[in-house]
Formats: C-alpha cells, sequence, structure tokens
C-alpha cells in the first residue's frame, strides 16, 4: 500500500507493507503493533476530546511525547520504505522538513495506510 503526501510543503511518498514492522524493529529496537496501537488509541481519545470534551478532558487528552516520538518513527519509515532520498536517522530527516511536521494532518493517512496492510487477502477454509 502507498500513499502520496505533502509534509513541509514537499511531496512524499509512503508504504506499508509486511516488511515494515522489521524495518521498525531493527531501527528502533520496539514492536510496531504495539505502538501502532498506543498510537490509534491516544489520537482517538484525543479527538474525541477536541470535538465537544470538557477543559479537563482535553488536558488529559494530550498526545504524549512518546506518540509523538512514535509517530515521527513511523513515518521515517513507511517514508523510507517508499525509496524516497531522506537522511538515515529520523532526526536527520526531521531537520531538513521546513515549516511544521503536524500530526493531526499525517497521521490519519498513516493510520490508513496500516489499517489497510494489515487486511487479509486470504479466504479461511473451512474444514
Amino acid at each position: 500500500m502507498e500513499k502520496t503526501l505533502m509534509i513541509g510543503g514537499k511531496e512524499v511518498h509512503m508504504r506499508a507493507s509486511a516488511l515494515v514492522p522489521r524495518l521498525y524493529r531493527f531501527k528502533f529496537g520496539r514492536d510496531m503493533v504495539s505502538d501502532m496501537n498506543r498510537l490509534r488509541r491516544s489520537f482517538e481519545k484525543a479527538q474525541k476530546a477536541a470535538d465537544g470534551g470538557s477543559e479537563e478532558e482535553i488536558e488529559n487528552a494530550q498526545l504524549s511525547a512518546l506518540d509523538l516520538t512514535i509517530f515521527e518513527n513511523v513515518s521515517y519509515i513507511m517514508i523510507k520504505h517508499a525509496g524516497e532520498d531522506i537522511p538515515d536517522s529520523p532526526d536527520e530527516w526531521l531537520d531538513t522538513i521546513d515549516g511544521v511536521f503536524s500530526i493531526y494532518e499525517v497521521l490519519p493517512h498513516i493510520l490508513e495506510l496500516w489499517t489497510l496492510n494489515q487486511i487479509t487477502t486470504s479466504t479461511p477454509k473451512k474444514k
């Protein structure tokens, strides 16, 4: 699955495949499936609070520094996997982005790619 997005005024390609969790684990030493589940829950909680929650709910639903790091790392891996010519570390890559890299604009596309990649194409056989 591939998708083209605008990040920092540049068009970039993202790719999700079965290889992405392995690349993520080798690069960051973390489980991407767990990280994506955490990120999805945090993002949905933040969106729900922003859509009519109280001040306290909005404050409690803010994305943590770990959520932002997971988002940046997943973005980096998916862009690198798509064959984009980007630096060899997420820090160097983030430094090349002009302007703001908004989690609220990009994360829905990453979650969509991830979800589509998780859908199986095989049909279970009944016995």
